[in-house]
């Protein structure tokens, strides 16, 4: 009991932590609605149960030992990251007439931003390897311990993100302004780049 307070504890604060995740979620929340921000929670949550199945199958402890594996994952998330950023910077600077086309045509692809964010991001791999085995206990099986960690993190992950959503939402007459939306999609691209290039310096582990 006192291992899964610990786990849940470290956990909440692990996803409190700022991240390419939480401000792809709060980006699209911001600038498309609830309805795109949750789609971008369930595709970064699916991407979190990808790296738990690679954790469980042993295929991260792979990921962390070979440098080429973990340099073409490191490359791909961060130019995915900087892909969106610039063009949340490049939405910010068209005419507003655009504002519907933009979001129509990225309707079907929020998930698909949460999942690759979340997916190709190796530091997430490393995490799980490195954070999730001080928690298991030698009394049960290894495989379902990971399995199960994995799904409470990512339940956990759902419920900070679908509270970042609605307090979007809750204040969306404000920040539905153009002025205040420009400006936040501004600095949440912003944000995704720099993650992004942080992402593409990281060293292997």
């Amino acid at each position: 009991m006192t291992h899964l307070t610990v786990f849940l504890g470290m956990s909440l604060l692990l996803i409190l932590v700022p991240g390419p995740d939480s401000g792809l979620v709060i980006q699209n929340s911001i600038a498309y609605g609830k309805k795109s921000g949750m789609k971008t929670v369930l595709g970064s949550v699916s991407g979190l149960l990808i790296h738990t199945a690679a954790a469980v199958l042993g295929l991260s402890a792979l990921l962390v030992k070979s440098a080429w594996l973990f340099t073409v994952l490191k490359w791909v998330g961060a130019a995915y990251l900087i892909y969106i950023g610039l063009m949340s910077l490049r939405t910010v600077l068209r005419k507003e007439e655009h504002a519907a086309v933009t979001k129509a045509k990225n309707q079907k692809s929020f998930f698909v931003q949460g999942f690759i964010t979340c997916a190709s991001n190796p530091k997430v791999a490393v995490f799980f390897l490195t954070f999730l085995p001080q928690f298991v206990s030698d009394n049960m099986n290894h495989t379902l311990q990971f399995t199960l960690m994995g799904l409470m993190y990512g339940a956990m992950t759902i419920a900070v993100f679908t509270a970042y959503v609605l307090l979007i939402e809750a204040f969306s007459r404000w920040l539905k302004k153009p002025a205040v939306q420009k400006a936040l999609q501004g600095t949440t691209g912003a944000v995704l780049v720099t993650f992004g290039i942080r992402l593409a310096l990281e060293r292997q582990p």
